[in-house]
């Protein structure tokens, strides 16, 4: 595939996924995820040719500039979509695939000070929400979707929906028909009770606490 064909896949990308952008020109002037991926593009190519300092550098000036750091080792495929962008960080073994959707703050992190795989691997079209943090060599599969906020740190199998602290699957969702199957979520239900218990008890705080109005007389009615 032509690094032309590429770069309008991004574009493509951009104006598929964010219903703000309204024609090629904003997305290339004004989508700092564009420019960071442009940037990682260049970076990448010097980093496989072992200019790693220039590439090193090259993604530096584009953290500082745009608010993005993708290491130049990190392998991306096609159509990435990068959404607002600040804070996002990408690691150097992280590889994405093709039509990949990440929201600001997002971070693909590794654990390991081991020069081997210790960043993430995305499938194609994962949704990573603002936020998240995937760390370690863990593998996310095609069709997954990652909550805002999420912290992940096990593999996530295809089309699964993962939100929480630790990330868990709340969902699967088909491809085939667009259904979702929900999963019981016993933290939620736990959480919805002690929510209900609570609010039962500050009734009855506000019931203790209030004035209790005097009794009338006998004199008084009469």
């Amino acid at each position: 595939m032509g690094l032309l064909h590429s770069i309008r896949r991004d574009i493509q990308a951009a104006r598929e996924r964010d219903p703000a952008a309204t024609s090629t020109l904003e997305v290339i002037l004004a989508y700092p995820g564009f420019h960071a991926r442009q940037l990682h593009r260049l970076a990448h190519t010097l980093h496989t040719h072992r200019l790693r300092l220039i590439a090193r550098f090259l993604s530096h000036l584009g953290r500082t500039v745009i608010g993005i750091e993708i290491h130049p080792g990190a392998q991306i495929g096609e159509g990435l979509f990068i959404d607002h962008g600040m804070g996002v960080v990408i690691g150097e073994t992280a590889i994405i695939g093709d039509d990949c959707h990440l929201y600001q703050g997002v971070t693909l992190g590794g654990t390991s000070t081991k020069r081997a795989k210790r960043h993430p691997t995305l499938g194609n079209r994962v949704v990573v929400g603002a936020g998240s943090k995937i760390i370690g060599a863990v593998t996310i599969g095609d069709g997954a979707k990652i909550g805002a906020g999420s912290v992940v740190v096990t593999n996530v199998p295809a089309n699964a929906t993962v939100v929480g602290v630790p990330g868990h699957i709340v969902a699967y969702a088909d491809p085939g028909d667009e259904t979702v199957l929900r999963l019981p979520d016993p933290e939620w239900d736990v959480i919805q009770r002690l929510e209900g218990r609570i609010e039962q008890l500050e009734q009855r705080i506000a019931e203790l606490e209030s004035p209790k109005k005097p009794v009338p007389s006998q004199t008084e009615d009469e």
